[in-house]
């Protein structure tokens, strides 16, 4: 089976790093992964954060398009309980408008930050919509097309691009793949947040068995998840470290995996909700580039899914542009072995 990658980046700010360097190593990466050959690149949430830069994807993005060539580039994803759903048709338009036919939409449901981040960037919303209802309506004012009982019917979130971009739901549950199957859109499952392959699974099929093809759609899904390749498998295991997931389960039925114990307590300190914390190991797809294509073909077989978007978020940035390069030879391998 030939496998198609392509890169979700999170503009990582490592110990002794500042923002303009981890933007400076997105911007390399962006052009590594268009030299490659991969798909997409994507850029990623995150408020209130020390360790990650990246907050504004969407301004990211139009320097990124500035910068490329060819290489689709979008958000995974824009948090759009945050947000009017017009005006992110309006940016997004915007940014398809520049580099038409290379932009992608990704929209999530994650807070991206703190719960007093969440706070600021809803403050003064009145707006009680659900993220169903919110992906309904960007779906309308992306591809111009508010039904005449619309309230708003007539209006238009210009500029209307001639190509617009490319929504897609993002998610780590089974309700989020039958969220998108219902709107008939692309769905990307988050398994380097979800960590568990059978929840994956499970999602998949549920996407693909209640695609709605209404709009004469075919379901396309992703599963993004992280990878290291190295030389050895004793420096992949080495650059992987011994990191773990914090997932917290509030009392209100809410679950949120953090990166770390750090967050996940200012977190609930912030929420002030009952919780108890689960530890993880993370979902890490690690290796040689032999035993990496191994891993990835076996999940592409058992998902039936041919995409992934690839994390790789491991210090020095020289390891993790080597790990997109040796990626890459390993891509080459399977494309090699799908045609004997």
């Amino acid at each position: 089976m030939a496998i198609t990658i392509s890169v979700l980046d999170q503009s990582p700010i490592y110990p002794g790093e500042t923002p303009e360097e981890a933007f400076a190593h997105t911007i390399r990466l962006a052009q590594l992964s268009e030299r490659l050959g991969f798909r997409r690149f994507w850029v990623s949430e995150h408020h209130d954060s020390e360790q990650v830069a990246g907050s504004s994807p969407e301004v990211l993005i139009s320097h990124l398009l500035a910068r490329t060539e060819r290489i689709r580039i979008g958000s995974g994803g824009i948090m759009l309980q945050h947000y009017s759903p017009y005006k992110v048709a309006e940016n997004f338009n915007v940014l398809a408008s520049l580099a038409p036919g290379r932009v992608d939409l990704g929209v999530g449901r994650a807070p991206g930050g703190l719960p007093r981040s969440t706070q600021a960037l809803q403050q003064g919303g009145v707006e009680a919509a659900s993220l169903t209802d919110k992906i309904t309506e960007l779906d309308k004012y992306v591809h111009n097309r508010l039904e005449a009982e619309h309230p708003l019917h007539g209006l238009k979130a210009g500029p209307l691009p001639g190509i617009p971009p490319e929504l897609h739901v993002l998610g780590a549950s089974v309700a989020s793949a039958e969220i998108a199957a219902s709107l008939g859109l692309p769905y990307v499952f988050s398994l380097f947040i979800g960590g568990d392959q059978a929840v994956a699974l499970e999602a998949v099929q549920a996407y693909r068995s209640g695609f709605n093809r209404r709009g004469g759609q075919e379901p396309q899904v992703i599963i993004a998840l992280a990878v290291i390749v190295a030389e050895t498998e004793e420096e992949a295991k080495e650059l992987a470290g011994a990191h773990k997931l914090i997932r917290i389960r509030f009392a209100s039925g809410k679950i949120l995996t953090l990166a770390s114990r750090e967050q996940a307590e200012e977190f609930t300190r912030q929420s002030e909700e009952a919780y108890t914390l689960e530890e993880r190991e993370p979902e890490i797809t690690k290796g040689t580039k032999e035993t990496v294509r191994e891993q990835l073909l076996a999940l592409a077989e058992a998902s039936g899914v041919d995409e992934f978007i690839i994390t790789t978020n491991i210090q020095p940035f020289e390891k993790r542009q080597r790990s997109f390069e040796l990626l890459s030879e390993a891509l080459t391998g399977a494309i090699a072995g799908a045609s004997l």
